[in-house]
């Protein structure tokens, strides 16, 4: 399983879709923790949900 630290760096989406893209690639389950936990607004926002439904209809 591949676990990421969402409040890492900058904390933005761009870690979300990453790390989607990488469990996809590698075919591992993910867990990401603390996403967005730095910025004004925590947590996903409607469009880091709709890019990870994206990713698994692929």
């Amino acid at each position: 399983m591949i676990e990421i630290d969402g409040s890492q760096k900058s904390g933005s989406g761009t870690i979300l879709r990453l790390s989607v893209a990488l469990a996809a690639v590698t075919k591992q389950p993910l867990h990401i923790y603390n996403i967005r936990q730095n910025r004004p607004q925590a947590g996903l926002m409607p469009q880091h949900l709709e890019a990870v439904l994206t990713a698994a209809k692929l």
